[in-house]
């Protein structure tokens, strides 16, 4: 999938710092936990692009290289209501502190299932 100025392709966000969100797969399983479900479809949330064995809060003072992109770290990404009819009561409770990062796009590029996510 193409990564422009404005975030992915066809995706409904701008150009700026909220360009594309990221989510790190390991907070699934917790916000589940947090939401009394058994388990959490990424889809769900409302976030871009989930990464994996990445602690992205750790690497948020870097640049990031997803796929051939090259994205900067702006703001984490709060929870909005819309968790509450997706997640159940307490949904967006269950969002703080594990919704993600939003990041701008320094340079456009493109990003695959499987691409490496790199601190650089």
């Amino acid at each position: 999938m193409e990564i422009t100025a404005s975030g992915l392709a066809g995706d409904h966000a701008r150009p700026g710092k909220r360009a594309v969100t990221l989510l790190q797969s390991e907070h699934l399983p917790v916000i589940a936990s947090l939401s009394a479900l058994e388990t959490v479809a990424p889809e769900t949330l409302r976030r871009n692009i989930v990464v994996s064995g990445v602690n992205l809060t750790a690497a948020r003072h870097r640049d990031l290289r997803v796929g051939t992109a090259l994205l900067r770290f702006s703001v984490p990404c709060a929870p909005c209501s819309r968790m509450e009819v997706a997640l159940g009561e307490g949904g967006y409770n269950a969002m703080r502190g594990h919704g993600g990062w939003c990041l701008e796009v320094i340079e456009p590029g493109w990003v695959e299932l499987g691409d490496a996510v790199t601190p650089v």
